[in-house]
């Protein structure tokens, strides 16, 4: 990790990660036969995702989403689909919980690799925020919680009173 000296470096670099990935969004488009499926919602901003996965194996052996929103939101569903993909379903749920441990305390997990999403580190600081980058982190969730049963299709929010 970069020490005090290169805080400013890393502020920097880390904004150029989530600009890069709002602006060239990885993994932007419907999948051609997904077998998992969610909708997700932020009422406070307006942020809509939809969220794709194609579960073989055990592995997400594709993710692809679809929607609108924010930079955070939009940047935070790229850098996620590209780091859930190929991971057993376990491995890409534990990343879930990781990312959300790292909102809710402001410090990267201990023992997780998280890579590029360490760049969305700062967002912490700023409670409405979070609800912006966790929104495809959650909507994910949901969709390999859920397996193929879209009997389960209520979307998935950020708003507590309706969790």
């Amino acid at each position: 990790m970069v020490g005090d000296a290169g805080g400013a470096g890393l502020d920097e670099l880390y904004r150029e990660i989530i600009l890069e990935h709002y602006r060239s969004p990885r993994r932007k488009r419907h999948l051609e036969a997904p077998n998992r499926h969610a909708d997700g919602s932020n009422p406070l901003c307006g942020d809509q995702i939809e969220v794709e996965a194609q579960v073989d194996d055990g592995r997400v052996a594709d993710v692809g989403f679809t929607g609108q929103g924010c930079s955070i939101s939009q940047a935070s569903a790229s850098l996620m689909s590209d780091y859930v993909v190929g991971k057993p379903v376990g491995d890409a749920l534990a990343a879930v919980g990781a990312f959300q441990q790292m909102m809710t305390t402001g410090e990267a997990p201990a023992g997780v690799d998280l890579g590029d999403i360490e760049a969305l580190l700062g967002v912490a600081k700023f409670p409405v925020r979070v609800k912006c980058a966790s929104l495809g982190w959650k909507t994910l969730e949901q969709a390999l919680k859920r397996g193929g049963d879209a009997s389960e299709a209520t979307p998935v929010t950020t708003d507590e009173r309706s969790m």
